[in-house]
């Protein structure tokens, strides 16, 4: 019996995903369990296994394709087993043609010829003298303007099209802009434009929370040792908590300032980045964080993540010093959320200890945040108080 492969609902709030890739092609025969394919959502990519034993019969879905939660994928099924009912319904599914639309979108050089048959052009006369200075087959342009005629800006546009052509230049590689790689880049380009963001650095003697976190390794098993990470989790959790102000969001013209600690960690995968959250993080234990953030990243790495595990965070961290490049730099704030802390690297730096020279592990800390919500003044109070709990972190735990 022929079994459907739907798309599933992936969180609460999903109510559509995208194609992203197929990992088995039709007619492979497949184990219930394996992964059959990849889809998209606004936050990660998941792999999506196979619900029975069987063939891969069809492919319904193909790579882009943007279903509603519900909507057929492909189908399994024996050999020779007839499917055509399960077909004949797919197609009144709508399914995502993106080459179509944006070909359809473009105004510019189209194959489409407006003179076929010998029927006159309808074409401004400055868009006509226009193509004509320059050299372009205003027939092959599809107007914008009333009833198909041809405007200036139409030409202007073709011209646009033409030198971005001429332009092309020899590539090793072409990298599709889609699935996560356009979903980060489009929540990126969203918070840069609506956050008006200032970044505070100052570096910080890491020397006190190591000595702590050898303490705490020194009898501890390899898997359940403590990074630095998971205890500036818990000294930022800490510092929210002292000062809740910097735990809010802008919310129409409301700044909520919000209850629960959700402290986001970013994480680094190949084909992009992932934010999951350990909520209530004041609350937990640096050992429960530990192990929460561990198990984050494994899963991360097999696009395992549910995308409810990336909502709802207050705050972030992302800590780029363990490549060893990175002493300062200006992190962009996770929206809807107020700030977010970089992490830098560690370098040993002579200090000046009283009215003594020494060389102690400086750290780099890079706080941004959004000047709509949150003043200088207070983020570089705030920024003091992580300071003042990394170098004496037993008051992490007061």
């Amino acid at each position: 019996m022929a079994t459907q492969i739907n798309m599933p609902k992936l969180g609460l709030s999903m109510k559509e995903g995208t194609v992203g890739k197929w990992l088995k092609k039709e007619g492979d025969t497949i184990k219930k369990g394996e992964a059959l394919l990849e889809v998209m959502t606004d936050k990660i990519a998941n792999k999506i296994d196979a619900p029975a034993d069987g063939l891969l019969l069809k492919i319904v879905a193909d790579k882009k394709a943007k279903l509603p939660v519900g909507g057929l994928l492909g189908i399994m099924g024996d050999a020779g087993e007839d499917i055509s009912g399960l077909l004949a319904a797919a197609a009144n599914s709508a399914k995502a043609a993106p080459a179509a639309k944006a070909a359809a979108s473009q105004p510019g050089m189209q194959k489409t010829v407006n003179a076929a048959n010998g029927a006159k052009v309808k074409i401004s006369p400055s868009a006509r003298a226009l193509a004509q200075e320059n050299g372009v087959d205003y027939t092959r342009i599809i107007g914008t303007g009333p009833e198909g005629r041809i405007v200036k800006e139409d030409v202007e546009k073709a011209m646009e099209e033409i030198s971005m052509g001429a332009d092309e230049r020899p590539t090793l590689e072409v990298i599709p802009y889609e699935g996560m790689r356009q979903a980060i880049g489009e929540n990126m380009a969203n918070s840069w434009a609506i956050a008006p963001k200032v970044t505070q650095h100052v570096g910080v003697d890491l020397s006190a929370l190591q000595a702590l976190r050898a303490t705490i390794n020194s009898d501890v098993k390899d898997a359940d040792k403590i990074s630095i990470t998971d205890m500036l989790v818990k000294a930022l959790a800490k510092a929210l908590e002292l000062y809740p102000r910097i735990n809010s969001t802008l919310s129409g013209e409301e700044i909520k300032v919000l209850q629960d600690v959700n402290v986001g960690v970013a994480i680094a995968i190949p084909d992009g980045l992932v934010v999951p959250v350990v909520r209530n993080a004041n609350k937990k234990s640096l050992a429960d964080i530990s192990k929460e953030i561990k198990d984050f990243a494994k899963r991360a790495r097999k696009n395992k993540l549910d995308p409810e595990e990336m909502t709802g965070g207050s705050f972030t961290i992302t800590n780029l010093g363990g490549y060893g490049s990175v002493d300062y730099f200006t992190p962009i704030i996770n929206q809807p959320e107020s700030a977010i802390l970089g992490i830098g690297r560690t370098v040993k730096t002579p200090v000046v200890v009283g009215d003594q020279i020494v060389i102690r592990p400086i750290m780099g800390l890079s706080l941004a945040f959004d000047h709509r919500v949150i003043d200088g003044a207070p983020a570089a109070e705030f920024l003091a108080l992580v300071m003042k709990l990394i170098e004496q972190p037993h008051k992490i735990f007061i």
